[in-house]
């Protein structure tokens, strides 16, 4: 079980990891060539023009019907992962809450302009009381999503995140290898950067300070 474990959170973690060069790869298509027609303005952040984001309909931790226009007009952080999840989204999730905090003291008119968003990628075990514990156990301001399956699979396509449920132990349990990125949205809900959650809370805060106008 040990040994199954750790090679999921391994190859949860390989994942993450192809996933960033991925979208890497789209901020460089995205971007202008030099010669290549007429001048475009320069970008206003580094995932600008990546074909990340869209509209969704979600459910928060009182049941309400949420979508994206709920939260329009604010700088929204997303990060996707699952309640059960062992390792990496307590890490993260507690890094984007600190960031945050960070952010209160040295930008507050910033950190005033942002809606953290979690999204579950576990709809099964994930109902709107659970995610909504576990994201306001981080900071009161994140707000829990969850969802039938196929909202979570169309937010998840909307938004090039990759999950996929892992084999299921003898007590029942299952982890869910998925994607590590979090995104920094505009308030029109087009991606602006990548929030650096895995280097820690002053990453955070410095990312979100950069491109919160």
């Amino acid at each position: 079980m040990e040994h199954g474990l750790r090679r999921a959170i391994y190859h949860s973690k390989a994942v993450g990891v192809m996933i960033r060069l991925f979208l890497s790869l789209l901020t460089l298509l995205a971007l202008p060539l030099a010669g290549c027609g007429p001048s475009q303005p320069e970008a206003e952040g580094p995932l600008a023009g990546a074909k990340i984001g869209g509209p969704f309909q979600l459910i928060d931790a009182k049941g309400k019907t949420v979508t994206d226009r709920d939260f329009a007009g604010r700088y929204r952080v997303m990060y996707f992962g699952y309640t059960f999840c062992p390792d990496v989204c307590p890490t993260d999730m507690q890094a984007i809450a600190a960031g945050l905090k960070l952010l209160d003291k040295s930008a507050p008119a910033k950190a005033k302009k942002i809606a953290p968003i979690f999204i579950t990628l576990d709809p099964e075990r994930d109902t709107p009381a659970v995610v909504g514990r576990f994201a306001a156990a981080f900071d009161p301001r994140i707000i829990g999503l969850t969802g039938t399956p196929a909202q979570i699979e169309a937010v998840k396509k909307a938004y090039a995140v990759w999950a996929a449920k892992g084999d299921k132990s003898p007590g029942g349990g299952y982890l869910v290898n998925h994607s590590r990125q979090v995104y920094l949205m505009d308030p029109s809900n087009k991606p602006l950067a990548l929030v650096p959650a895995d280097e820690g809370p002053e990453a955070v805060a410095k990312t979100l300070d950069q491109w919160v106008r």
